[in-house]
């Protein structure tokens, strides 16, 4: 998934003109591109929101964001790390990490449970315990899955699915093991 947001620039002087910034509505960001800081900017405060209300659950770190800066020039990033206010969960800071197209990055891809309801060892009276959330990867920019899917309909109790169970392109580099559990079915 690509969403498009423009960037606002802001000059850092205090934390006070940082809550101020909050105040406006906006989200104070940085950009990180090849290891290097990138200038300090902000985001609508609104514009993040909307994506994070759409976004289904756990695909935050595979959205692409389009970062439109005041010249117009348009850079492909994603979230690096995101910080929330811990009292009202609100976001406060969000570090971009810009795509390169010949540079391998790391992300977490979001893992998909696919026949849960018809699944032997939950109407034998288990459940289902995803023990991987997601799986991390390497791969160029332009090969980022946007998730992986396991099928757990003829997992029994006790029984487990692992990395080597799950489909994953050639081009992309699981960073876990063949034999790790991804997900397991217990009494």
């Amino acid at each position: 998934m690509e969403v498009e947001v423009e960037l606002i620039p802001r000059v850092i002087k205090s934390k006070g003109a940082t809550k101020a910034l909050r105040r406006q509505g906006t989200i104070p960001c940085v950009v990180y591109s090849k290891g290097t800081v990138g200038p300090n900017c902000a985001v609508s405060k609104v514009a993040i929101d909307t994506v994070l209300r759409e976004l289904e659950t756990g695909f935050l770190p595979t959205t692409i964001f389009i970062l439109k800066d005041a010249s117009g020039k348009k850079r492909r990033a994603i979230i690096k790390d995101i910080q929330y206010k811990v009292t009202t969960y609100e976001v406060e800071h969000i570090d971009f990490m810009e795509l390169i197209d010949d540079v391998k990055i790391d992300v977490k891809v979001p893992l998909q449970c696919l026949g849960v309801i018809e699944c032997v060892g939950i109407k034998a009276g288990g459940y289902l315990r995803q023990v991987k959330l997601h799986i991390p990867v390497r791969c160029f920019p332009k090969d980022i899955p946007s998730h992986f899917e396991v099928n757990v309909q003829d997992v029994d109790i006790r029984q487990t699915r692992r990395l080597s169970d799950v489909k994953i392109p050639a081009r992309v580099i699981p960073l876990m093991k063949p034999e790790d559990v991804v997900v397991t079915i217990v009494k």
